[in-house]
């Protein structure tokens, strides 16, 4: 199952990028929504006074003037606020010429009357209207509507209206509660989508990465089964890859075969001449030949090695190969009458190699502590902890009771072709086939001392 784990993931990645475009799309589409209702319900507040004004106006154009100079009651204004004092809805007309400009406000405006649009200045609309939010008696916000009627020689007039704003606002934070609620749960469902995509829409590359490794563990040769028509092409390019890489390792090994049969014969030769006499020269060429057959051996061997852990390896049982070669070695030294002792830590311990190649290693290790050991070999076998990397490892130690070896002796073995003591059988090439094989693994390969006084060898290597 593909779900959002650890940032460094391209379910993360994808994941995240969903939440965040969303969020951005949501917010974006909400601000412009909650905007367009603000409009609206403006609009639809500014109606309704417009309704107060035009009777006002209405009734003021078509009353008679009163001869005392007070100006008219307005007509047809039957809404209950504004009788009721301070209740956000109010009304003042004002005349702005005459020797003594008169003014009538609605019963619910106190002393001190509506302030003026035009002085705050409010730009006037097409018609003569002004519209805009002012404070109001008690700090209440108003929005008012605002209009200057001239009537010639009855005079010039301002009349306003105006209503509790806090109804606009009470709408809008309705709306946009109700707003929040339903993005929300379209988010979460658009996430949950994504998800759901995510986790089906990758599931051909775990097949992918299911099948690469099966192919590394060595139960399978290629990727198998149907893909999308998307990743298709990949997996068609990996198994030309896989197949590529198998080519390659028979045309080394076929000739690496070539070459050894083309140098052992004349070396055979030179050796068997140089057998039969005992002159100089005849010993001289046979040390010689003897050095190029152990050389041209050794360079050989590399060359297989490479090849076989350039491409995409086997896999083998530990336990047997290392209980199998210590009887072999103890029936080898059984004049010696050495004893090998071998100890597993866990079970079901594979290396991720050629079974040959583990073979000769541990053979080479196990081999010489049996030369150098006094009288007893211990051979442990455990896997290692997991470390930062995936890659899981296992390690090989090797001890013996014989004289072992200084730190400078050490870094001298690994050398090709030296031996410390020419008495012991060997050409000496065994630890540096050692090194070399299990860095090409990428492993490695230790030299230390051992709990028991001699020589301690450590391997450790992949295991699958």
């Amino acid at each position: 199952m593909i779900l959002p784990r650890t940032p460094g993931s391209l379910a993360f990645r994808l994941f995240l990028s969903a939440v965040v475009v969303t969020a951005l799309i949501l917010l974006v589409v909400g601000v412009v929504l909650s905007s367009l209702y603000r409009d609206g319900a403006e609009r639809a507040f500014d109606r309704r006074l417009d309704v107060y004004l035009k009777t006002i106006v209405g009734g003021l154009a078509t009353g008679d003037m009163p001869d005392t100079g007070e100006l008219p009651e307005p007509q047809g204004l039957t809404d209950p606020l504004f009788l009721f004092p301070f209740s956000g809805w109010y009304w003042q007309m004002s005349r702005l010429d005459g020797p003594e400009p008169a003014s009538r406000r609605s019963r619910s405006l106190p002393e001190g009357g509506l302030p003026s649009l035009e002085a705050l200045g409010v730009v006037e609309r097409p018609g003569g209207v002004r519209e805009g939010y002012a404070p109001g008696p008690e700090k209440q916000m108003l929005r008012l509507v605002e209009r200057t009627l001239d009537l010639g020689q009855d005079g010039r007039y301002r009349i306003t209206v105006a209503g509790d704003a806090s109804e606009i606002e009470d709408e809008i934070t309705n709306f946009n509660l109700a707003l929040v609620g339903t993005f929300g749960v379209l988010g979460l469902a658009f996430l949950l989508t994504v998800l759901f995509q995510v986790r089906f829409g990758l599931r051909p590359l775990v097949r992918i990465r299911e099948a690469l490794s099966a192919v590394r563990s060595g139960k399978a040769e290629r990727l198998e089964g149907e893909y999308p028509e998307e990743v298709a092409p990949l997996v068609a390019e990996v198994n030309a890859l896989i197949d590529a890489n198998k080519e390659i390792v028979d045309r080394a090994r076929t000739h690496v075969g070539n070459l050894a049969h083309a140098l052992k014969t004349p070396l055979s030769v030179l050796l068997n001449e140089a057998g039969n006499r005992d002159d100089p020269l005849a010993v001289r060429v046979r040390d010689q030949a003897t050095l190029m057959r152990d050389q041209v051996g050794h360079h050989l061997e590399r060359a297989r090695m490479a090849a076989r852990v350039s491409v995409v390896v086997s896999v083998c049982d530990v336990i047997p190969i290392v209980t199998g070669l210590s009887r072999t070695m103890e029936k080898i030294h059984r004049t010696r009458d050495l004893s090998i002792e071998v100890e597993v830590v866990g079970e079901d311990i594979r290396f991720r190699g050629e079974r040959h190649d583990l073979e000769e290693m541990i053979g080479n290790l196990i081999d010489n502590a049996c030369k150098w050991a006094a009288g007893r070999v211990f051979v442990r076998v455990a896997m290692e902890p997991r470390g930062a990397s995936d890659r899981a490892y296992f390690r090989v130690v090797i001890d013996d009771d014989g004289p072992g070896l200084s730190p400078g002796k050490r870094a001298e073995v690994r050398r090709r072709g030296r031996r410390l003591d020419e008495s012991k059988p060997g050409s000496g090439l065994g630890l540096s086939i050692v090194h070399e094989l299990a860095s090409l693994y990428g492993g490695r390969f230790d030299m230390n001392t051992a709990p028991l006084g001699g020589l301690r060898t450590e391997l450790v290597l992949p295991a699958a």
